[in-house]
C-alpha cells in the first residue's frame, strides 16, 4: 500500500491508485454480459480516463489484444462500514442473555472506541482488496466514525473519511463516500451515549465534510450524504443537509432494520419508520433505503413507487438476526434492489446474492423466486438487478458494459470445473449457486487491472499492515 498513508492534515486526493496501466486499452471477450444479456465475441475498448468508449459484439479479434472467456460488469457494494472488517470473529460468542443486534452493537461501540485514522485506512485497504478479489469494483461507504476517541473534531472534519478514500485510491476500487449525520441515540432527539461520542455530527458538520471532500470527486470517487437513521437524525437536520447538497448526489439511510426500531418509531410518532420517512421527506430515485427489513405492504409499494433502491445486506442481516427483506412482493411491484456487505463478515457478492435468494426460498418453501416474466434464470436476474440498483445507489456511471460507463470488468476463470459444459446463459447460475471457490480471476477498475490471477496488486503489503493494525487494536479489548 505504498503511498497510501497520509500525513497530518493532508487531503486524501493526493493518494495514488494501485494496479497495472491500461496497456492496449482493449479486451476481447468470447462471452460478455451486456445489459441485454450474454453476447459472443465482444471487443471492449476504453480511454485513458478509464471510461468505456466502445462495446462491440460479433467482433473480430484484433492482433495483440488480451482474450477472456467470460467478462462481466463488476458488482457495486452499496453498503459498507469498512472499520467493522476488523471485528471478524470477535462477536460470535453468546452473552449471558439473549443476543441480538443491540447486544452486537454494544460490542461494536467498544471496538470503535480506540481506532485511529491510520488504522481505519489500513482496515479499509484490506477490506477493499478482498472485495476486489471477489468481484466488487465499487463500494458505498456509510461512514460514521468521525471524531477523535475523546469526542473532539479533527482539524479537518473529513479526516477519517479522507482516510477511507485514500484506501480506495490505493487499492483501486471506486467509492461513493457518504458522511453520516448522527446526532441522537434514539427517537425524540435522545442524547447520545458516551460510547457514541466518536459518531456525533450535526447538519453543519456534514456540510463541512462534504465541502472538504469536494476535491476528491472524480471519475473514481463520488460524495453523497447519509442520515444514519430516523432515530439518530431529525427530519429537520436531514432537510438542512439536503438543502445544501446538489440534487444529483446519492442519499442513503438505515431504515426499519430491526423490529425494535419499528416499535420505537410507533411509540414516538405512531408511524412505522418507512411511513414516517415518506410522510416527512421527498424520497425519490436518489435515495437508497438500507435494510428496510420490516415492512408492511403499503411500505413495500411506497418504496417501489418512489424509485428508491432497497439496499439489502443478507449476510449481515442473517448474522445479526434482523430478518428477511420481502423480496418477492417488492419485485412484483417493480422495485429496485442492490446488495451490500455492511459489517463484512463476507466480502463476496456471490454470497450476498445466493443468500438473498435462499432466504426467500426458506421463508416461502419454494424455489427460483428472483425471476421475472422476461428473465427466468435466477443468477442472471440477481446479478443484473443488483448491478442496476447498485449503480443507481452509487451515483456513478458503473454497472454495465456499455459506452459511457466505467471500464469496470471482472473476468471469470473459464477453466474452473464449476463452469465446465455450461451454456452462456447458465454461467451465472453456476457462478452464484455452485460451490464456494472464488471464480473471479482478474479484475479491472477504471481501465486498470487491479487483480490478476486472484491476487491484488498490493496484496502482501496491505495484509501486513492489516495484521499489525489488528495486533494494536486487540490490546484494548
Amino acid at each position: 500500500m505504498s503511498g497510501a498513508v497520509l500525513g497530518a492534515g493532508e487531503p486524501a486526493c493526493a493518494a495514488q491508485g494501485a494496479g497495472a496501466g491500461p496497456g492496449a486499452r482493449a479486451l476481447y471477450a468470447r462471452n460478455a454480459l451486456l445489459p441485454s444479456g450474454w453476447a459472443r465475441d465482444v471487443l471492449l475498448q476504453w480511454d485513458a480516463a478509464g471510461g468505456l468508449t466502445a462495446v462491440t459484439p460479433d467482433a473480430l479479434k484484433p492482433a495483440g489484444v488480451e482474450v477472456a472467456d467470460y467478462a462481466m460488469p463488476g458488482m457495486i457494494n452499496l453498503h459498507s462500514h469498512s472499520f467493522q472488517r476488523a471485528l471478524g470473529g470477535l462477536t460470535e460468542k453468546a452473552g449471558e442473555g439473549p443476543d441480538s443486534f443491540w447486544t452486537w452493537r454494544d460490542l461494536m461501540y467498544r471496538f470503535a472506541r480506540n481506532i485511529t485514522p491510520e488504522q481505519m485506512e489500513a482496515i479499509a485497504a484490506q477490506l477493499f482488496s478482498e472485495c476486489l478479489r471477489h468481484g466488487y469494483t465499487s463500494i458505498c461507504e456509510f461512514h460514521y466514525v468521525q471524531r477523535t476517541p475523546d469526542g473532539a473534531m479533527y482539524p479537518r472534519a473529513a479526516e477519517t473519511a479522507e482516510r477511507v478514500v485514500a484506501a480506495a485510491r490505493a487499492t483501486g476500487i471506486g467509492i461513493t463516500m457518504l458522511p453520516v449525520l448522527y446526532s441522537y441515540s434514539g427517537f425524540g432527539e435522545a442524547p447520545l451515549k458516551p460510547e457514541q461520542r466518536r459518531f456525533k455530527t450535526g447538519a453543519q458538520d456534514i456540510l463541512r465534510m462534504i465541502g472538504e471532500l469536494e476535491a476528491c470527486r472524480d471519475a473514481q470517487t463520488e460524495v453523497g450524504f447519509a442520515p444514519h437513521s430516523l432515530r439518530a437524525a431529525s427530519v429537520g437536520q436531514i432537510q438542512e443537509v439536503l438543502a445544501g447538497l446538489p440534487r444529483d448526489r446519492p442519499v442513503h439511510i438505515h431504515i426499519a432494520e430491526q423490529q425494535g426500531e419499528v416499535e420505537q418509531s410507533l411509540g414516538y410518532c405512531a408511524r412505522r419508520p418507512v411511513q414516517y420517512l415518506y410522510d416527512e421527506l421527498e424520497v425519490d430515485d436518489r435515495w437508497c433505503l438500507v435494510h428496510a427489513t420490516h415492512l408492511v405492504e403499503t411500505e413495500v409499494a411506497a418504496i417501489a413507487r418512489s424509485g428508491a433502491v432497497a439496499g439489502i445486506c443478507p449476510t449481515t442481516e442473517a448474522n445479526l438476526g434482523d430478518g428477511l427483506f420481502p423480496l418477492r412482493s417488492f419485485l412484483e411491484r417493480g422495485g429496485r434492489f442492490g446488495v451490500g456487505s455492511d459489517s463484512h463478515i463476507s466480502q463476496s457478492p456471490v454470497e450476498e446474492l445466493r443468500w438473498l435468494e435462499y432466504g426467500q426460498r426458506l421463508s416461502e418453501r419454494r424455489r427460483n423466486i428472483a425471476v421475472s416474466a422476461t428473465q427466468r434464470n435466477v443468477g442472471d436476474f440477481l446479478w443484473q438487478g443488483a448491478l442496476r440498483g447498485g449503480a443507481q445507489a452509487a451515483g456513478r456511471p458503473v454497472g454495465a458494459l456499455e459506452a459511457g460507463r466505467r471500464a469496470d470488468v471482472i473476468v471469470l476463470d473459464g477453466e474452473h470445473p464449476n463452469l465446465y459444459g455450461l451454456a452462456a446463459d447458465e454461467v451465472l447460475g453456476g457462478f452464484v449457486f455452485s460451490g464456494n471457490d472464488n471464480l473471479v480471476k482478474d479484475v479491472m477498475v477504471g481501465g486498470r487491472w487491479v487483480v490478476r490471477g486472484q491476487r491484488h496488486a498490493a496484496q502482501q503489503a496491505i495484509a501486513a499492515r492489516f495484521r499489525q493494525t489488528l495486533a494494536e487494536l486487540r490490546e484494548f479489548r
